[in-house]
């Protein structure tokens, strides 16, 4: 049977607390994907990273993924000021590579599979002219892979809303770019949608695709809502996972738009309904 999982994206407004890993494994969810956000998590902190360790262990849920840091802050629903892996600026770039490399090192005192890179910033955002630079996120990319692989940990490049990351451009990237680096993709369907065609993307992926980031919306704004709330042919996504192949975990990346209690309730009975298309 398919595992499912939980980004803690749920709770980013919040610190991260052992009683948060609780809730999603009660309501039946196998993984988990931290985010890495330092006002969420300080993976800095090698305290608060032991600490994570407990946690899972205590409620019995598998450390997935790690979603790389992609902004220094997020207080009262303001964000801080965002990371971008594809900066032409040398010094913005090391930055954020310092803060990748913290990042990775959680899998020292917690292992996990996957770390889930955005490649630049999404067009939401508003990009300056240096902050999607291609060359430059294929030096990013060089480096984290280096970090990451005697960690034990593979890096994915997450589909999202630009030039970098549409799903083409990446396998296109893999192929000619990183040939012979075991580096895979993390579909986000609800980007995808945004994108266009949910089932296309995932075929388009499909040779590459090995994590997943599930959530929903209107086809208009990255609103990370439960399945089955917005516009998404979700009959149509699961059955295209299917005929590709893709067994792996079904990660929610939802928000909190009522409590995170509600929210998880109506993830477990989207799970029911995705599960009936299997």
């Amino acid at each position: 049977m398919r595992k499912f999982g939980v980004s803690t994206h749920l709770y980013h407004g919040e610190r991260l607390r052992r009683e948060h890993l609780v809730e999603m494994a009660s309501r039946g969810f196998e993984c988990l994907e931290v985010f890495a956000t330092r006002s969420h998590f300080d993976y800095h902190d090698t305290a608060c990273n032991k600490l994570l360790g407990e946690w899972v262990r205590e409620a019995g849920i598998q450390l997935h993924s790690v979603h790389a840091p992609i902004v220094d802050s997020l207080v009262d629903n303001r964000w801080g000021r965002a990371y971008s892996t594809a900066a032409r600026d040398l010094n913005a770039r090391q930055e954020t590579l310092h803060e990748m490399d913290a990042a990775l090192a959680l899998a020292r005192d917690v292992p996990f599979k996957y770390f889930v890179l955005h490649l630049g910033l999404p067009l939401a955002q508003r990009p300056g002219s240096g902050d999607n630079n291609r060359d430059a996120a294929l030096r990013t990319i060089e480096h984290i892979y280096d970090s990451a692989e005697p960690l034990g940990v593979t890096l994915t490049l997450e589909v999202m809303d630009n030039a970098l990351s549409r799903p083409h451009v990446l396998v296109d990237m893999l192929e000619h770019d990183l040939d012979g680096l075991d580096i895979g993709l993390c579909m986000d369907v609800g980007h995808a949608h945004l994108l266009g065609d949910t089932a296309e993307a995932i075929e388009v992926a499909s040779e590459y695709l090995m994590t997943t980031h599930i959530h929903d919306n209107r086809g208009q704004k990255d609103d990370h809502l439960v399945p089955f709330e917005g516009s998404i042919d979700w009959a149509a996504t699961v059955m295209e996972l299917e005929k590709i192949g893709y067994d792996g975990v079904l990660m929610y990346e939802v928000r909190n738009t009522d409590g995170a209690a509600n929210v998880l309730e109506r993830c477990a009975r989207a799970r029911k309904r995705l599960e009936s298309f299997s």
